[in-house]
């Protein structure tokens, strides 16, 4: 009877280790992927309608740029060394890519959009993007409306088709070319890192706002330290965004599995 107790016992113990070994593999798995190979990111706010919605659940690839301390998941890279501020087989974004970054002052993630690159001089003026001089080329494509994600109000926009110097077109949203950041600059962006702003250009804190050391969260972050960007933003996987299907207000489909430029 006690053989049997003990056969029982142990064949328990057994399957409890094999289960312990299999969840063990599998969180093993899922770091591996999430560190060196791409991780899901979701959108909060619209600054980077129309591109990205309120909850859209983007792609990210961890492996575009290279690796940094803030490659790790669940934001393990803050409580690292900052002497291990360095990057393993690093490569600059390029302007128009979508990426996801850290911001040291709040510990947040923030996704936007590269405008200017090391060396390179930008401004606003009058709502008008002027990369080294030279005005950005925009297209109206009309006036769209939608329902803030915060606070439920209508908000009209006016839509265009922006093109960058590289030949990337993207949408960007415009309330009008008098809002507060619609006059920012001239900004010279320092080696080793970049500057971006979101789609939705009055309605982004991006590098147009430099962080603010006394009260982070009122700030923006500035310039990005290169060792800060965690991947590039490739495509939407899947969406929960809600909004609504009525007349005059703007829905958008069509954004599952494509590009984030065209």
């Amino acid at each position: 009877m006690m053989s049997t107790i003990k056969r029982l016992a142990g064949n328990a113990a057994g399957e409890v280790m094999d289960t312990i070994r299999f969840f063990a593999g599998v969180a093993g798995v899922w770091l591996t992927i999430i560190t060196f190979l791409f991780a899901p990111f979701h959108i909060p706010s619209e600054s980077m309608q129309p591109s990205l919605e309120v909850g859209d659940r983007v792609l990210v690839s961890k492996w575009a740029y290279g690796y940094s301390r803030h490659s790790l998941p669940l934001g393990l890279g803050y409580y690292l060394p900052e002497s291990w501020d360095f990057q393993v087989f690093a490569r600059d974004p390029e302007r128009g890519d979508v990426v996801v970054f850290r911001t040291p002052a709040t510990r947040r993630n923030l996704i936007k959009r590269i405008i200017g690159l090391p060396g390179d001089v930008i401004m606003v003026q009058n709502g008008r993007l002027y990369i080294n001089g030279e005005m950005v080329e925009r297209e109206p494509v009309g006036e769209r409306s939608y329902i803030e994600h915060r606070g439920g109000q209508v908000v009209s926009v006016d839509a265009y088709l922006e093109t960058l110097p590289n030949g990337v077109v993207h949408y960007i949203y415009e309330r009008s070319d008098s809002y507060p950041l619609d006059n920012a600059g001239p900004f010279r962006v320092p080696e080793g890192h970049v500057f971006a702003m979101g789609d939705n250009r009055d309605s982004s804190t991006d590098s147009r706002v430099a962080p603010n050391p006394q009260y982070p969260q009122a700030g923006g972050p500035g310039y990005i330290d290169l060792t800060e960007v965690v991947g590039r933003a490739e495509t939407v996987m899947f969406t929960l965004n809600r909004c609504r299907r009525e007349d005059g207000l703007y829905c958008p489909t069509g954004r599952v599995w494509r590009g984030l430029h065209y």
